[in-house]
Order: structure tokens, then sequence, then C-alpha cells
């Protein structure tokens, strides 16, 4: 239970564009006093993060709602993103590459000068999508992408991050096409974070994509600049514990940067666990350059989600997902974090895992097992299934075909990534008969998020819009900081510091108002 002198304190604290003046008694003084006992000052939401970051990418707000597979992070959301200074990167991955080119278009003629990213995902069973949409950002003037799934740097990334590098004659090195790596292991956060590989260098050379004085300059620049610490997010994740995954990645970027003397320092961002202010302000102290969201954004109104997964994840508690197989890695054992609310997918996935390390193509699967696949996983035939895929690749990448026709262990392979690559369209598209099929990437974070508004407007997907969440987080950590602060002077009991609730859209606007705001 509070008191007036706690309540006027917290009304206080509410409003991080305020210096409070505490006087010796507690009480609200002002500056012109002579003893104060403590002094909180202004927390402006556009304070947080990198300010290099928020310059560079001429933002106001080092947030970033990150990308999402087929297009969850959709067109709308990078737009509405944008429109509040905020960096969203178009979820790509998953396209097909004329959706992908057309989406890049709108995009370009909507935002104008305003700063966008999209997203190239290492994809090792099909390397001609990535070429094509590589060619894609290229010839579009791209000049953010967010490389995610990659395990090592290729000739394709080097290539887009080299093209236009060109020197100021005060020696600045400017390099146009800039990667936002997301990655969760440090090994690879070290391979981002060096200058491009000399060997892959010369290949690109060679090839003619680059020229000598692009060559000349590679070895001063990173491969990122930027580099985003994903601990446990949904989608692609190696599970990371987010508190010793971020540092280590920030304590990297300060090393690799002296290493190399860059002319500008790495940054590390950080993504996986972002759900409420708390674990917002986490970040913050340990010294994150800015803040990815995932998960969350895909319960909201501008998600290519449909309505029936958007209020599937509304529901969510952060025990409420599950690992499962990654239907672009699949046979190298990639695992992705998913909805288990709702779903059956998960444990229908792992069956699939399971009979893949047993049989050494369709033929071997017992009698048994392959009537329960085609009665209540596939629902065909599993030479059906086959023969959809085999039409499937013969326009893709036939190369799939000719290794399949040798392999029927990787012919096995193609049949089950077909259960797995549709059920997440499934629940794109809003399938209601494939509904306990769905696949929808999510990490617990979206419990949080959900345990946090509960009770408020945002409980309902209806209500959840991309900006006003953003907002509703920056605000939350802007206040949850000042709340921490009176705590730890003594002023606030810690019964009473807890983030407060999200506030509706006409209560939120006057602390995103106006310069520093």
């Amino acid at each position: 239970m509070t008191t007036p002198y706690y309540d006027d304190l917290i009304t206080a604290l509410s409003d991080p564009g305020e210096t409070l003046h505490i006087l010796p008694g507690g009480d609200l003084g002002g500056p012109g006093d002579s003893h104060l006992a403590a002094i909180i000052p202004v927390m402006a939401p556009a304070n947080f993060g990198s300010k290099t970051f928020r310059k560079e990418f001429n933002l106001h707000y080092a947030y970033v709602g990150g990308a999402m597979v087929g297009g969850i992070s959709s067109v709308a959301m990078v737009e509405a993103l944008a429109e509040i200074q905020v960096l969203g990167v178009f979820g790509a991955s998953g396209l097909p590459p004329s959706v992908v080119e057309d989406s890049i278009g709108r995009l370009k003629n909507s935002l104008g000068t305003r700063t966008f990213g999209s997203c190239l995902i290492h994809s090792p069973q099909d390397p001609a999508w990535e070429e094509k949409v590589l060619e894609i950002y290229l010839n579009h003037g791209v000049n953010l992408i967010e490389a995610s799934a990659f395990t090592q740097i290729t000739p394709s990334l080097v290539r887009y991050r080299l093209k236009g590098l060109r020197s100021d004659p005060d020696g600045t090195i400017i390099a146009p096409n800039r990667i936002m790596a997301k990655v969760s292991r440090l090994e690879l956060a070290k391979r981002f974070f060096s200058p491009p590989p000399p060997k892959i260098v010369q290949l690109i050379l060679a090839q003619g994509w680059i020229t000598e004085s692009e060559a000349a300059l590679a070895p001063y620049i990173p491969m990122a600049q930027d580099l985003t610490a994903e601990a446990d997010s949904g989608g692609h994740t190696d599970f990371r514990p987010a508190l010793t995954l971020w540092p280590s990645a920030i304590e990297l970027a300060k090393e690799m940067t002296d290493l190399h003397r860059y002319q500008q320092p790495l940054r590390v961002g950080v993504a996986g666990g972002l759900g409420a202010p708390p674990a917002f302000l986490a970040a913050q102290e340990l010294g994150a350059a800015y803040f990815v969201v995932g998960s969350i954004n895909q319960s909201c109104v501008e998600s290519g989600l449909s309505e029936g997964a958007r209020e599937l994840l509304a529901k969510a508690s952060q025990t409420d997902v599950a690992a499962a197989p990654a239907a672009d890695m699949f046979e190298m054992g990639a695992r992705v974090q998913v909805l288990k609310y709702g779903t059956l997918f998960a444990p229908r996935a792992q069956k699939l895992v399971d009979l893949y390390r047993q049989c050494p193509s369709l033929e071997a699967i017992p009698a048994d097992e392959r009537q329960n696949l085609e009665e209540k996983i596939f629902r065909a035939p599993l030479t059906d299934i086959w023969n959809q895929t085999e039409a499937f690749f013969k326009e893709r990448d036939p190369q799939q075909l000719a290794k399949a026709q040798k392999d029927p262990h990787f012919q096995l392979a193609l049949v089950f990534r077909w259960y797995l690559g549709q059920a997440s369209r499934w629940a794109i598209n809003g399938v209601s008969d494939r509904r306990a099929d769905w696949c929808v990437f999510c990490g617990p974070s979206l419990g949080a998020f959900n345990e946090w508004v509960a009770g408020t407007f945002l409980t309902s997907p209806k209500n959840r819009r991309v900006a006003v969440v953003a907002q509703n987080l920056l605000y939350g950590l802007a206040v949850y900081k000042r709340l921490v602060i009176a705590r730890d002077l003594g002023l606030l009991p810690e019964s009473l510091c807890r983030p407060l609730k999200p506030l509706t859209p006409p209560k939120l606007a006057p602390f995103f108002q106006g310069p520093g705001q």
C-alpha cells in the first residue's frame, strides 16, 4: 500500500523529462535549494543506447525491430517503426526473390531517405536464393542488411560490404553498405568484427565484383560495425544466457576495436529476453548500443502473422516455448525456438528428427510409423509429398534433386523439410485446419511482455501497434531507471520499485515530442 508521499514521488519520477531535486526530509525541492539530499536526472528515452548508432542511421531511438521470417516483420511494420524514427528490418528470409524485390521497392518509395534494413539469412541448402536476394539489395541500394544464421564469412557478404568502399581526402573511410550481424557465439562475433578475409577479398576481386581500390581498403574496416548479441530468442538461437553473452560480446568489441585500430568503435546491440522495462535496463547498464525486439512485434497488428496466430501469442507465458528443428538447416541439427502454446508443431517436428536419425530412406520407415505420418502429420501419402517437393525444386534449385537421386537419406530430409517449411506458412496464412501444426517462432520475452501488459489495453493483440509498443518499452525503461535510483538512495521502498504499466497513446505522446524526447 502506498502513501500520499510515495504517490507524489512516483508521479514525479514518472515524468522522465523533469529533473527531481530531493530535500533532506524527502520532500521535493527545486534547483535553487541550497541543501539537497539527491538529484534524479532526466532520463529521456532518446538518450539510451549509442549516440553514434542513432546518428549514423539517422534514428531518434536506439531501438530495432528485428527481421522475422516470411515477411512477418512486414513492409507495414517497417514503415510504422520508421514513422517514430526507429529502425525496422524487413523479414525477407523464406520469401521468393520476386516478393523481396517488390517489398524493397515499396519501402524505398514510401520511406524516402529514412533508414530501414532487410534480412539476408544464410541459406546453405539454397545458395541461389542468397545470391539472388543479395543482387536485389545491391541493385536497389539497400545500405543495411541484418545478416542472420551465418556460421562463416561468405563471398556474398564480403562483396556486399566492400561495394562502394572509398576514402575521403582526410583519410576517413566511407563504407556505404553496412552489415548488422546477428550472432550467438563469440567465435562468430570475432569473425564479423575482423576485416574481410583476404582470401575472399582476392577471390571476389578476381571475379570482377569489386575494384582494386575497394580491395585495398578492405583491411581497415570490420565486416560488421554493429553486431547483435542474440541470446534466448525466437527462431534460430543457441539458447545463450543473456547475462553471460551480452557483456562478453561488448568486451570483445572493445578488444577488437583496439586490435585493428578501427576509425570508429565497434558496437554491440542485444536481442533475446527483452520483454519488459527491467530487461531493457539490464541491457542498458551492460552497455548495449541498441535494443532489438522480435517476438513481441509478431503479436502486433502490423505483423505478417495471421490474426489467429497473433491471438495465441498474446496468451503465451514465458514457459510456452519449445525447441524444434530448423527447416533450413534440418540435416545440420540446427534448432529454432517456437511457440508451444496452442500447437503440436514442436513434438511433431521432433518426431521427424527421430525418424531421420533412425531411417536411411523413405522406404525404410516402419509401416506403422509411415501410416502415422501420413494420417496425422502430412495428411497425404509420402509419395505425394515427394512429388510436390520434386516439382518445387525443379523450378527453385534442380541441384537439390540431383543430390536426392544419389542420396536416399537426403531425399528423406527434403520430404521432412516440406512439413517444417509449410508449418510456418500455415501460421502466416492462418490455415485453420492446420492450426495444430502452426510453427510460430517465439522466445520467452513474449511471455514477459504479456505479464507486464496484463490488465491493460495492450492485453488484446488488436491494440498492439508496433510503434506504441516500442514507445512504451522505452518510456518504461526511462521511468524504471529513475525508480531504481530512488530506491538505491533510500527514497523508495523495494516493494514500490516496479515497472509502471503501459500508457495509452494519448498519455504517452507528451514524452515523445520535441528534441531529446
